[in-house]
């Protein structure tokens, strides 16, 4: 029997016009989350500094990326995830460390260029970036934020600086948001995780599943793992991360010895650029 090429498109109008609705419902989910969340005009601590010894040779650190590397949520400058990977690694190389957060409140990873563009003029050592969350909240796909983020580690990479890609994080753990957006936003924040790991390590960097290593968690222990505005990593949040992200810091700076002070070797701080399976 002929197929009525009429028909055929009244139903392909009304599966679009399904799809479109249901994409509005989650954006607007998404945007009264993220009001409740009191993401706006709120500012992360300052935590930049020189950590460690007055005296000596030192490590510039600088961390770029979203609200999370910025610190938002923490307590006090001594809880974000730059100042407590400036602690730990001053503490396990006896160096004074120099941070530098370069990161801004709400960046998608179309934001990271004039980020780069600061760091570039201080030449850290090791740039660690977090990013990606805004660009699902922003329902922007993978495609573009990915090759944004590539393009600045490129920069980074052939100014000679180690870079450290800390993925998407498992918004999938974020009760803020109902459902269905809760378990859409899952999905959709472990594409942007797999999609970045993959293009990151072709750029150079190395990678830190975020997701992969502590969402669980998150998942689990959301009253300890989140901030008061139930969006953020809490100070056990965000030494969590830092916990996490360390090793590979130190594998980037060439300190590989010290990792069995932190009860790990060589093969354990790799089999967090290993442990996320390529995008598909």
């Amino acid at each position: 029997m002929a197929t009525d090429p009429r028909r055929v498109a009244v139903a392909a109008g009304a599966t679009l016009a399904v799809a479109a609705s249901a994409v509005g419902v989650l954006v607007a989910e998404g945007f009264h989350a993220r009001r409740q969340a009191g993401v706006r005009n709120t500012a992360a601590p300052y935590s930049d500094g020189r950590y460690g010894p007055r005296g000596g040779t030192s490590y510039r650190l600088a961390v770029l990326g979203d609200s999370s590397a910025a610190g938002l949520g923490a307590d006090g400058r001594d809880s974000t995830v730059g100042a407590l990977l400036a602690t730990g690694l001053s503490n396990l190389t006896d160096r004074a460390v120099v941070l530098a957060t370069m990161a801004v409140v709400g960046a998608q990873s179309r934001d990271l260029a004039p980020q780069v563009e600061r760091a570039l003029q201080i030449r850290p050592h090791v740039a660690v970036i977090m990013i990606g969350a805004n660009d699902v909240t922003h329902l922007r796909g993978t495609r573009r934020p990915v090759a944004e983020l590539c393009e600045q580690i490129t920069r980074l990479r052939e100014a000679g600086v180690e870079v450290v890609l800390a993925t998407c994080p498992d918004l999938g753990s974020v009760r803020l948001f109902p459902q269905p957006l809760r378990e859409v936003a899952g999905r959709m924040s472990d594409s942007m995780a797999r999609a970045q790991a993959e293009g990151a390590r072709e750029a150079g960097a190395r990678v830190v599943p975020l997701a992969a290593l502590l969402g669980q968690d998150f998942t689990s222990w959301p009253d300890v793992f989140f901030s008061r505005d139930r969006f953020h990593p809490s100070d056990d949040g965000y030494a969590a991360a830092a916990a996490a992200i360390l090793p590979s810091v130190l594998m980037a700076l060439g300190e590989p010895e010290l990792l069995s002070r932190l009860g790990a070797d060589e093969s354990a701080a790799e089999s967090g650029a290993a442990g996320l399976p390529s995008a598909s």
